[in-house]
Order: structure tokens, then C-alpha cells, then sequence
């Protein structure tokens, strides 16, 4: 997917070229009525798939803050900044016209429509190796699984939508679909996935069978299916495929993209395609001042700041503060272009989240030391000492806050705090005790349908309390 964008026009003619990697291409001319008909065509459009995640409205840039910003993680420095969409995120106060609401929504579907495309066209297209176009179909139904369990959680019930749609009213009039069955999609998208994908990836960017053993198993341990999250886990562990990276400061390096910790990330390059295809987010995620139109979106919080030790190798890694003391985010690597063309992938799951899924669900099934063995390597490779907790108890705790010192900024947090219950809880009580007069409730747990959405297609109901 990375590093090099050419046109449809050269792709098809110097075929050998475009296999060495994956390319991207938004095909935006192309007609499909008539498009794509061949291996050549389908595979842009493959890539164009692959494409549509680095969207503003997913991975280039909102979905990584609406897994922090909601919850006790990240905060919004200038909630005025943007029209205060983020802002609103921040404080309970998302309106039914905010365009991150709206950005996702918009975003998520197209690129839907996208491995609809495919998976629709992919068995008439003849392959010159069958191998290929079997990954090819486990990859869409990968995408489309991680778009509909992103919805799903953050929206609640939405439209289940499977098939290629020429016709924009084709989905009108049918409402949503209970998230049981949206679940059910994602289950059935998944296992066929790991049984059509390679082990090996065929260019960095991929997706690849323990990519989708991992999501199916955050699925199941979401649905609380922690039997069937277990055996995914170890499976993947099983591999060989993944390792940790020896030191955290080695996880994120922009020269050491698509390391063996990195299950699965959205690639993004910096000084490519007239500086178009790397990502913004270093600049709206800086605090205010500190780059060229910073917005001070998304910030690590002081509390969580605090929560490293001194010993802690992730702290000045992971996050670090201005000389003002506002804490920010390392995980991305300042653009050598220009601010907004930031060439940081997105990481969307890897290996340390494995470890500490399996520490979770061991620590539920009463094994407190093997749970504690899969919480240390994280501890370990982070500087520190085994953790003293013995209890079921101390060791929930342990865990939930080995996740939010690891994963800080990646988008894991809020969805953690759904999937546990504990979402009103901790934010109403992290309100309190940071004097804001606060409160949630349970219609604060999902998102509003976007307004527009619903001006077209009224059938889609709107979620309570908006």
C-alpha cells in the first residue's frame, strides 16, 4: 500500500512493476458498469480499498480519536478549535450535525461499498494464481468486518449493507439492523477471512491471517465469548509471526514500519503523490503552538501522564510534555514535507494487545499467575518489575491500566470501557474529580446518527437522548 502512488493508466500497462507493492489509486474516473472486468482492473480496485481506510473519517483521523478522546485518556486542549466537533466528543455534548459524527459514518460506508465491489466481482474475474484471488476475498471481508465492528460499537445497531450498490436507493427504507446481526456478519466475515488469508504477507500493508484471528478474538472477548477469544489468541501466539519489539521506543519508529509487532496498520507515506498520501494527525493531535495550525486535539491527559513512573521506558517514548507541561502523544513522527503530510502508519492492532487480551481473559478464568505472566512481558519490555498484584481483583486493575499506559493515543481506551461496563463509572467519577460538572448516561454511549443520514433515509432511527 506504501510507498508509491502511480496512476491507473501506467499500473496497467507495467504490470510487473505494480505487483512489487501495494498501490493505491482513489479510481474516482472509473465506471463501474463497465470497471473492473480483469485481474489488472480488480486488483486497483483492491488497493483503491485499502485506500479508502486512510480517509479522514477513519483512520486518518477520527477514528483513532474516538477510541481516546471520550474517555479518561486524551482531552481536548482548545475545544473551539474546528467548530468544536472534538470538543463535543470531550465533554458529552455531541450534536446530530457534528463532521466527525458524520465523517466516519460517510467514510465507513464507502469504503464498504468498496469490498462490496469486490467480493461481488471476484469470483466471475479469472486469476492468473488462485492463491491470490483466495487472499484477495479473505482481505475485503477482513476490511468490511473492521468497518462494521467500528460502527457497530460506536453507533449501535446501523445498516447492514453486503451487497455492491449501483443504485443509491437500493439500502433506503430498510432501517437498522439489530447489532446482534451486525455482530453475526463480523463473526461469519472473519472466519472465513482466516481461512482464505496467507500467513505471510505479499507486500508490507496486507492483511494477513493472524490479523484477522486478532480482531475475531476482540470481537469475541466484546461479546464476552472469552472461550473463543482464548483459542484465537493463542493461535496467534502459536504463529511465531509476531514478537515484541525489544524496547517500546522501537514499536512506532517511522524506519521500522511493519515490524514483526505489527499485526495489521493503515500505511501512510510522507513525500509521495505531491505530498498527498501521509496524514494530518500529527498536526490537529500537537498541542496548540507547538507546530504550524496545531490544534491541540487529542491530547494525553495529565492524570495519565502521571500514571508512568520514572522508570517507565514508554514515558518520553510513548508520551512526553511541552516545556509548558502539556503532555502529547509520540507516536508520530513530525513530516519532513509539509505538517500535514505526516507518514506515521496507523496501527490498528498488534502483538502487545494479544498479551494483554489473554492476561484479561486468564485473569477471568482464575489463572492469576499465567495472567500475570502475559501482563510482565508488557512490564518487562516497558523497564519495569513484575507487578505485585495477586488478586482477580488487583490484577482487573493491573491490566486495565497496562492497556492504557501501552496503547495511549492508538484508540483502545474508550472502547475498553464499553466493553468492561465500566464507561459511566470512571468518566462520571474522572468528571468529579477534575471539578467538571459532568454527567453521563447510558444514551452517552453511542453516537447520534448523523442528521443528514437521517434527512435522507428517515426509516433510520435516531439513538436515544438526541
Amino acid at each position: 500500500m506504501k510507498k508509491i502512488v502511480i496512476s491507473i493508466i501506467i499500473c496497467s500497462l507495467a504490470v510487473t512493476a505494480c505487483t512489487d507493492q501495494l498501490y493505491q489509486d482513489t479510481i474516482t474516473s472509473k465506471d463501474l458498469s463497465t470497471f473492473p472486468k480483469s485481474e489488472i482492473e480488480l486488483e486497483e480496485y483492491v488497493n483503491a480499498t485499502y485506500g479508502g481506510l486512510q480517509a479522514s473519517g477513519l483512520y486518518g483521523l477520527y477514528m483513532p480519536a474516538l477510541g481516546e478522546i471520550p474517555s479518561d485518556n486524551t482531552f481536548d486542549e482548545v475545544p473551539a478549535n474546528d467548530d468544536g466537533m472534538y470538543g463535543q466528543l470531550d465533554e458529552f455534548s455531541t450534536t446530530t450535525s457534528n463532521t466527525i459524527v458524520s465523517g466516519t459514518w460517510r467514510d465507513s460506508y464507502q469504503a464498504i461499498q468498496k469490498t462490496n465491489v469486490v467480493l461481488n466481482r471476484l469470483p466471475e474475474i479469472t486469476y492468473k494464481d488462485e492463491n491470490t484471488k483466495k487472499a484477495r476475498s479473505g482481505e475485503m471481508k477482513f476490511i468490511r468486518a473492521l468497518l462494521y465492528f467500528n460502527l457497530v460499537r460506536l453507533y449501535g445497531p446501523v445498516p447492514l449493507a453486503l451487497g455492491e450498490t449501483a443504485d443509491p436507493n437500493t439500502y433506503f427504507g430498510q432501517g437498522r439492523t439489530p447489532a446482534t446481526e451486525v455482530y453475526a456478519q463480523i463473526t461469519k466475515d472473519l472466519t472465513e477471512a482466516i481461512d482464505e488469508l496467507p500467513v505471510n504477507a505479499g507486500n508490507p500493508g496486507r492483511v494477513i491471517k493472524t490479523a484477522a484471528q486478532t480482531l475475531l478474538a476482540k470481537v469475541y472477548l466484546t461479546q464476552a465469548n472469552t472461550a473463543a477469544a482464548k483459542t484465537l489468541l493463542e493461535a496467534v501466539v502459536a504463529s511465531g509471526k509476531h514478537t515484541l519489539m525489544t524496547k517500546p521506543g522501537d514499536v512506532f519508529r517511522i524506519d521500522n514500519e511493519n515490524n514483526a509487532e505489527i499485526i495489521f496498520a493503515v500505511q501512510f507515506a510522507s513525500g509521495v503523490n505531491g505530498n498527498n498520501e501521509g496524514s494530518a494527525m500529527f498536526q490537529i493531535f500537537s498541542p496548540s503552538g507547538t507546530q504550524s495550525g496545531a490544534k491541540g486535539h487529542n491530547l494525553p491527559t495529565k492524570g495519565l501522564y502521571a500514571l508512568y513512573t520514572a522508570s517507565d521506558l514508554r514515558k518520553g517514548t510513548y508520551i512526553d510534555v511541552t516545556p509548558a507541561g502539556i503532555p502529547l502523544s509520540k507516536k508520530l513522527t513530525l513530516p519532513t514535507t509539509v505538517i500535514t503530510d505526516g507518514g506515521s502508519d496507523i496501527v490498528v492492532l498488534r502483538y502487545a494487545d494479544v498479551l494483554l487480551m489473554l492476561a484479561e481473559i486468564e485473569n477471568g478464568l482464575h489463572n492469576p499467575t499465567v495472567a500475570a505472566g502475559y501482563l510482565d512481558k508488557i512490564r518487562t519490555r516497558a523497564g519495569l518489575t513484575g507487578t505485585t498484584a495477586v488478586t482477580e481483583e488487583e490484577l482487573t486493575d493491573a491490566i486495565a491500566l497496562e492497556r492504557r499506559l501501552e496503547f495511549v493515543g492508538e484508540g483502545h481506551r474508550w472502547f475498553d470501557l464499553l466493553r468492561t461496563g465500566k464507561a459511566i463509572t470512571v468518566m462520571n467519577q474522572w468528571f468529579k474529580d477534575n471539578g467538571k460538572s459532568i454527567t453521563l448516561d447510558e444514551h452517552n454511549l453511542l453516537l447520534p446518527i448523523p442528521q443528514g443520514q437521517r434527512d435522507t433515509d428517515p426509516t433510520i432511527e435516531q439513538n436515544d437522548g438526541y
